[in-house]
């Protein structure tokens, strides 16, 4: 039976002050980084897929990050603020992820944003959207800071994590750095994704500019290292299952 061409884009419910503003007094908000679910979201949509979109607690708070110049064209910025877009419907209607059947899907593609370590470590029901979604055949993939999710997703013959003995990638510290939130991070007291691939027996692996356009296809595990990779992720995740 062929696998449904359609694909679950996960998005993070949580938030937190993180960025430092420009006053020192107090600090922007993480929560989506828009074009991490947007980019992915027009590639599957050019290629014919059914797209829904999907959160642990049913809402969702935009990245400031992901809404600074350079992050989104004129033409995606124009997309996300037309509430009436296909994109921005779907991301408002506020669904949550115990609600979704995922057998309805072929693709789990988690989105990010730093504020995705968060919830996505305990998003039950959208670990169990994963699942299905793997032992059924299909394809599991994620973005930037994405892996949080793969902690208890198992494969349901082996029992094993459905990423050990896999290569992955995804945001890395060196950039957490960089960008000065490490510290910040840390008091979330949650595995960042260098982390987590270790904890689970994976192999991370990164490309040599913090910033490169840069991913990974390891059989039906697709991984993308920043919001700059969102794009040829996504058009992995197309290539990837047209060969199933």
């Amino acid at each position: 039976m062929p696998l449904p061409k359609r694909v679950l884009i996960a998005v993070t419910s949580a938030s937190a002050d993180l960025f430092p503003s420009k006053d020192g007094k107090s600090g922007e908000i993480t929560g989506v980084f828009i074009g991490e679910a947007l980019h992915p979201f027009n590639v599957f949509k050019k290629a014919g897929f059914e797209v829904d979109i999907a959160s642990e607690e049913g809402h969702y708070t935009p990245d400031w990050l992901s809404l600074q110049p350079g992050f989104l064209s004129d033409e995606e910025r124009k997309q996300y603020e037309d509430v009436e877009s296909e994109f921005r419907s779907k991301l408002d209607a506020g669904v949550k992820a115990k609600d979704v059947d995922g057998g309805k899907y072929g693709v789990f593609f988690a989105s990010a944003g730093h504020a995705s370590l968060i919830d996505y470590p305990h998003a039950k029901a959208l670990k169990k959207i994963g699942m299905t979604v793997w032992d059924n055949g299909g394809i599991v993939s994620s973005v930037c800071h994405g892996p949080a999710i793969f902690p208890d997703m198992l494969d349901g013959k082996t029992g094993e994590p459905i990423i050990k003995g896999k290569k992955i990638t995804g945001f890395t510290t060196q950039a957490e750095v960089e960008m000065k939130v490490l510290e910040t991070l840390r008091t979330w007291k949650e595995p960042l994704v260098d982390e987590t691939a270790e904890q689970l027996g994976a192999t991370y692996e990164r490309s040599a500019g913090v910033w490169d356009d840069f991913h990974i296809v390891d059989g039906r595990l697709i991984t993308g290292q920043n919001p700059q990779s969102a794009t040829s992720t996504a058009e992995a995740v197309v290539e990837a299952f047209g060969k199933l």
